[in-house]
C-alpha cells in the first residue's frame, strides 16, 4: 500500500480508501460481511475511512467505529459528513445557508457522530453538500474555527456537489477548507481543470470519489441491468443514462491492456494524479477488498494509455436523475 500526505493536515494516508456508503445504502449489503472487509482493509493498510451520518443514520459511521476499536494500534483516519439540515442532495443555489448548515445543527450532528465513531476529536468532518455562495456567511467561518479550536475536528472540509466542481473554489480560497471531495474518475475529469490546480497551490486534501462512476466502470453493467426497487443506482442508471454509460463503457473496454480489468485501469488513472490524496472506493465483500487495495502497488498508467483515456472525459451537467 502507497501512502500520500493528504494537504496540510500532517495525514498521511492510504491512497485508496475506503468509501462506506454501500454498507448502509446500496442494496445487497451484509452486516458481517461489512465487518470482515472492513477488517481485511484494516489488515492491508488501508487507513483512510470516509463515511456520513446520511449513511444509515449513523450505521456507518459505527462500523468505522467498531473498527477503530478493533485496532486501537493502528491509525486509522475518520472523515464524516454532516448533513444539510433540510435533507436535499445536491445543494440548491435557491436556499439559505442557515436553513442548510446552521449552527447549532452542525455541532449537534459533530456531537452524534463522534459518539458513534468512539473518538473525541473527528480527523475530517465535512459538509455534505456545498453552494459556494454560502461563502460570505458569517456563520460558516465561525462555526468551522468553533469547530477546530473546540477540538471537536482536527480539519475541515467539503463534499462537492456532483458535477461541479469548480461550486467550492470561493470557500477553499478562505483558507477554512482543509480537504474536498470530488467526484473523479475516468469519464468525471473536470476537477482537473480549476479544482485541482487551486488544490495544489493551496495545499488542499483531495478525495476523488466515485471512481467506477457509481458502478459502471466496474464492467458489469449492461443493457438489461436491473437494480432493486429502492436502491439509487436503479435512478442514476435509468433511460436517460443507462445506454450512453454502456456505450462509453464498451468504449473503454476495447482499449483495455492485455491482462488488465476495467477496475484496474479505473483506479489507477485516478491514482496516477499527484493532486489526488486518496481514492475511495466501495467495498462490501472481501474480494472487492483484495482487488481494489492491490491496485496502489500498481502505481500510475503508461503515458500513452494515459493520454488515450484523456479522449474519453465526458463533461455533464447535473440533471435529476443525476440527484
Amino acid at each position: 500500500m502507497n501512502y500520500r500526505k493528504f494537504g496540510r493536515t500532517g495525514f498521511e494516508v492510504s491512497d485508496i480508501g475506503y468509501g462506506m456508503w454501500g454498507m448502509s445504502g446500496w442494496s445487497g449489503s451484509d452486516d458481517a460481511e461489512s465487518r470482515q472487509s472492513l477488517q481485511l482493509a484494516v489488515d492491508g493498510g488501508c487507513n483512510f475511512f470516509d463515511t456520513a451520518w446520511a449513511y444509515g443514520q449513523g450505521k456507518s459511521d459505527g462500523f468505522l467505529g467498531e473498527a477503530i476499536a478493533c485496532n486501537s494500534g493502528k491509525r486509522l483516519f475518520a472523515a464524516s459528513k454532516v448533513p444539510p439540515l433540510n435533507q436535499k442532495w445536491p445543494a440548491d443555489p435557491r436556499d439559505k445557508y442557515a436553513d442548510v448548515f446552521p449552527a447549532a445543527h452542525v455541532f449537534k450532528m459533530a456531537d452524534m457522530i463522534r459518539e458513534k465513531l468512539r473518538c473525541e476529536t473527528i480527523d475530517l468532518l465535512q459538509f455534505h453538500v456545498w453552494q459556494d455562495k454560502w461563502t460570505d456567511e458569517p456563520e460558516f467561518r465561525t462555526t468551522v474555527e468553533k469547530l477546530k479550536h473546540d477540538g471537536i475536528v482536527r480539519s475541515f472540509g467539503l463534499s462537492l456537489n456532483r458535477w461541479e466542481p469548480a461550486n467550492g473554489l470561493r470557500a477553499i480560497r478562505t483558507g477554512l477548507v482543509d480537504a474536498v471531495q470530488v467526484i473523479y474518475n475516468i469519464f468525471d475529469q473536470a476537477p482537473e481543470d480549476e479544482l485541482f490546480p487551486l488544490c495544489r497551490e493551496m495545499n488542499i486534501g483531495v478525495i476523488a470519489r466515485v471512481p467506477l462512476d457509481e458502478g459502471s466502470l466496474g464492467g458489469k453493467l449492461t443493457l438489461d441491468t436491473k437494480f432493486p426497487e429502492g436502491d439509487w443506482r436503479g435512478s442514476y442508471f435509468g433511460p436517460e443514462n443507462l445506454k450512453a454509460t454502456v456505450e462509453r463503457v464498451d468504449r473503454l473496454k476495447a482499449i483495455l491492456p492485455v491482462g488488465m480489468s476495467l477496475p484496474e485501469m479505473a483506479l489507477r488513472f485516478i491514482l496516477s494524479n499527484p493532486d489526488v490524496s486518496t481514492a475511495i472506493i466501495g467495498m462490501r465483500n472481501p474480494a472487492h477488498v483484495k482487488a481494489n487495495l492491490s491496485y496502489s502497488d500498481l502505481g500510475a498508467l503508461d503515458p500513452a494509455l494515459l493520454a488515450e483515456l484523456r479522449k474519453h472525459r465526458w463533461d455533464r451537467a447535473p440533471k435529476r436523475w443525476s440527484d
